[in-house]
């Protein structure tokens, strides 16, 4: 990496051609605090830019994921004037969102605990998520009198079907990754002992793979969820037009009629 962020609450390693972003307030349970958003920005940013990174991988340090926002940071004296949760979503988490879901490079994510609130639209914004046996998904914002935010009212009925996203909102109550992989939220549930290496060696192999033709179906299938069918199709059109182009196609078709694998670059 050419210029490493000095960070506190997260943590940016890179392994050969793919990284590993750890959340790391482990003693909070890696909740987000002002610190956490702004850091976790000028990591996604850092790794966007490295053309050497072409696959990233997203987990937490300690016994949980992340718990979704520090709420000590939010406590409201009485009399005190209430937090402006909509500057905070717009200006914070928001971006953080967004930057995952449309990174033109994989973002793999391992979650390693619980996660709740806004972790769980932090793992869910991510490509591929796996989750250990252990690990719970839960949404837990009407219970402090607040709507799903960061994205988790577009994700989860995508994901799990609107009834289950439905029942998750307005109970509260915990899915376990068993239920969250049968339901389709998640990629893959695994066993504990397992979740490092699965979510590592896939990280590994999306660094290998030809990430801007990867880029650029991550693309397609966001604009998907809104195009009509004839705009899709002229979508795609465009897309593989320029893929056409790149050095990876030339390759991919040399290695299949050599018979040999292939050795993309992502161009």
């Amino acid at each position: 990496m050419k210029a490493k962020p000095d960070l506190e609450t997260v943590t940016l390693e890179q392994n050969g051609g793919w990284a590993r972003l750890t959340l790391n307030r482990p003693g909070k349970l890696n909740s987000v605090n002002a610190q956490m958003r702004a850091e976790l920005a000028e990591a996604l940013a850092a790794v966007d830019g490295e053309e050497n990174i072409r696959a990233l991988l997203i987990t937490g340090a300690g016994r949980a994921f992340c718990a979704g926002q520090d709420l000590q940071e939010r406590e409201i004296a009485p009399g005190g004037e209430a937090p402006d949760l909509r500057r905070s979503l717009r200006e914070g988490y928001n971006p953080l969102i967004w930057k995952i879901a449309s990174m033109p490079k994989p973002v793999v994510c391992a979650v390693n605990g619980v996660a709740a609130g806004a972790g769980v639209s932090l793992a869910m914004a991510c490509d591929f998520v796996f989750a250990a046996e252990s690990a719970r998904f839960v949404m837990a914002f009407c219970g402090i009198g607040l709507v799903p935010d960061s994205g988790a009212t577009w994700f989860l009925p995508r994901a799990a079907g609107l009834p289950r996203a439905r029942a998750m909102m307005m109970t509260g109550e915990p899915v376990d990754a068993k239920t969250a992989a049968q339901w389709g939220m998640i990629y893959r549930c695994v066993a504990d002992g397992e979740l490092a290496e699965q979510s590592e060696t896939l990280a590994a192999k999306l660094a290998r793979a030809p990430t801007s033709a990867l880029g650029r179906i991550k693309r397609l299938l966001i604009e998907g969820e809104e195009n009509s069918l004839p705009r899709q199709l002229e979508r795609e059109a465009e897309e593989q037009g320029e893929a056409g182009r790149g050095s990876d196609y030339a390759e991919g078709v040399r290695a299949f009629l050599e018979r040999r694998p292939a050795d993309f670059t992502g161009r």
